[in-house]
C-alpha cells in the first residue's frame, strides 16, 4: 500500500455504540468509485491516506472491497471530515430518499497484485460509525484471501495501523526474516487530485 492503512480513528470519538445496521462486504465494481472517494476523501484531508484519481480508484476496485450500508449519508461538513448529524431528506426535496435510502459505501480496502510473489494491501478505511465492529478485519481478510486465490506467496501493508495490522496476521518480517526497507523519492500528494 502506498499510503498509510486507516482503521483507526481520524479524531477522537466517544465510546462506539454498534451502528444501527450491518454492512454488506461484497466485492467493489467500478461503479462504486464515487461512493468510495467519498469514504476516503475525509482521511486524506487528515493526510492518513493518500489521494487516488477516479481512475486509479476503478483500477484498485477489481481486486477490492467494499462495506455498503443502506442508510442516508451523514453530513460531511465543508473541511471534508464527518458531521454528527445526518441531513434530513426534505431539506433536500427528495422524498424519495426519505422513503429508500441510497446505498453508501463505509469500509473499502483492496489488494494491488505486482507479481505472482508480492501484492499489496491498499486503501483500507472504515467510515469512524462503523469502527470497531469487525468491517476492517473482515475487509482485509477478503483481501488476504483474493491474494492467497490469486497464487500470491506475500502480502505487505504499510500502515500507521500497526496494532491493528497485526491482530490481522500481519508481522514485521517474515518467517525468514525478510524486511522492507522504503527510500523516498519525491514528496507524497495528499492534496485531493480528483
Amino acid at each position: 500500500m502506498n499510503d498509510n492503512q486507516s482503521e483507526s480513528q481520524p479524531e477522537s470519538q466517544p465510546e462506539s455504540q454498534p451502528p444501527l445496521a450491518s454492512p454488506q462486504l461484497r466485492q467493489a465494481l467500478p461503479g462504486d468509485a464515487p461512493a468510495i472517494h467519498a469514504l476516503l476523501r475525509p482521511y486524506v484531508m487528515q493526510r492518513l491516506l493518500l489521494s487516488r484519481t477516479h481512475a486509479e480508484l476503478i483500477e484498485l476496485t477489481r481486486h477490492g472491497f467494499v462495506a455498503m450500508i443502506n442508510e442516508p449519508p451523514r453530513d460531511v461538513s465543508p473541511d471534508g471530515l464527518w458531521g454528527d448529524e445526518a441531513p434530513p431528506a426534505e431539506a433536500s426535496g427528495d422524498v424519495a430518499a426519505a422513503e429508500e435510502p441510497a446505498p453508501r459505501c463505509v469500509g473499502f480496502s483492496a489488494v494491488e497484485v505486482y507479481s505472482p510473489k508480492l501484492a499489496e494491501l491498499q486503501c483500507l478505511a472504515v467510515h469512524p460509525d462503523f469502527q470497531r465492529f469487525g468491517v476492517g478485519r473482515r475487509l482485509v481478510q477478503m483481501c488476504v484471501d483474493r491474494a492467497r486465490d490469486l497464487g500470491i506467496m506475500e502480502i505487505m501493508a504499510i500502515s500507521s495501523s500497526d496494532r491493528f495490522l497485526e491482530n490481522c496476521g500481519f508481522h514485521y518480517s517474515l518467517p525468514d526474516q525478510k524486511r522492507a526497507l522504503f527510500q523516498q523519492l519525491r514528496p507524497r500528494p495528499y492534496e485531493d487530485r480528483s
